[in-house]
């Protein structure tokens, strides 16, 4: 199984990454932060991502991605704000494709 950590940063300008294995990187969006990756298994991309807030326990969501699917991360802003922040986890054929708009 191949390794990729999925790599973005808090940058309000638009984003998009190819995470290849073993590359390393973090994910933050909102008030969390964390880390991702994902490992190539017969069924998909399974991608891994753990989030949290400070000290507080951490979450971990995980989801397997086949061809032409997608995961979308979105954490909301305070009313009347900006649109919400948003991070596209996508399977495109064999790449993994990150895109914060």
């Amino acid at each position: 199984m191949a390794a990729t950590v999925l790599a973005l940063s808090g940058s309000v300008q638009a984003a998009t990454t190819h995470p290849k294995p073993l590359q390393g990187g973090s994910i933050n969006i909102g008030v969390v932060s964390g880390s991702g990756y994902y490992t190539v298994e017969p069924e998909g991309f399974r991608v891994v991502i753990t989030l949290t807030k400070g000290t507080e326990r951490p979450i971990r969501f995980e989801a397997v991605l086949t061809p032409g699917q997608s995961i979308i991360l979105s954490a909301p802003r305070e009313l009347g704000a900006e649109k919400s922040e948003v991070i596209e986890i996508a399977r495109e054929g064999d790449d993994l494709v990150v895109t914060r708009p």
